[in-house]
């Protein structure tokens, strides 16, 4: 069964290019486009995809509110965003607003498709720069404040082993260089992960790292420590 992905940006000749690569692959199908939030919101629900590729910057209603509402109902489909500002202060709300990635909008073409079956699948994807800008974002106190919306209640729930994993997974670790870190298995790591996801009510590795911040849990690392 091929994914149904919609395709939003407010710049026509970049909507068509991701969409001519989208297309061509034979375990994908574009449903439809849209040039602003409010259009992508509407066929959302009427196309229903799996998977959102979202720009921020756009008319009318911008992708940040769009992916607030979008993933906001039942049976929501995960967005992607892309853009071409590396995690400046737009993508930090999109991703608190339910983003399940973020790619910047030179990405390779193979790293789009990649991204977009990743986050079909359930997983996040974050630029590789990413998760180091996040950190950094973080340790110099130019992110939006902590919040704590109860986050730090529901943290007595997990397990010591669970928020090991959930400091780990905040540093950009894969379950693998988790594995390795903490002297268990690949497949124990992706039970903790599991776990630790539905226990905190999050959709991704994403929101348990932007959550593991708010809540002081994770931590910058030092100079050349691996992210």
């Amino acid at each position: 069964m091929s994914l149904k992905v919609l395709v939003v940006d407010d710049q026509g000749i970049v909507r068509a290019g991701f969409a001519a690569v989208i297309d061509a692959e034979e375990d994908m199908t574009v449903v439809g486009e849209a040039a602003d939030g409010a259009v992508a919101v509407r066929l959302a629900e009427e196309l229903a995809p799996d998977v959102v590729v979202m720009d921020v910057r756009m008319p009318v209603l911008d992708g940040i509110a769009a992916t607030r509402i979008i993933t906001g109902g039942e049976n929501a489909p995960r967005v992607l965003v892309l853009t071409t500002f590396d995690l400046d202060a737009y993508v930090f709300d999109a991703l608190r607003a339910g983003a399940s990635g973020f790619l910047l909008k030179d990405v390779h073409p193979a790293e789009l498709l990649q991204g977009i079956r990743v986050v079909a699948s359930g997983e996040s994807v974050l630029a590789p720069s990413a998760t180091r800008r996040l950190i950094g974002h973080y340790a110099s106190g130019t992110t939006p404040g902590p919040r704590d919306d109860g986050g730090s209640h529901a943290l007595d729930s997990l397990t010591g082993s669970q928020r090991n994993v959930l400091a780990l997974v905040a540093t950009g670790l894969t379950n693998a260089e988790i594995a390795e870190e903490l002297g268990i298995t690949v497949g124990t790591v992706k039970s903790h992960v599991n776990a630790l996801l539905r226990k905190l009510g999050l959709r991704d590795r994403v929101q348990a790292t932007i959550l593991a911040y708010d809540l002081g849990l994770a931590h910058p690392n030092p100079p050349g420590a691996h992210l």
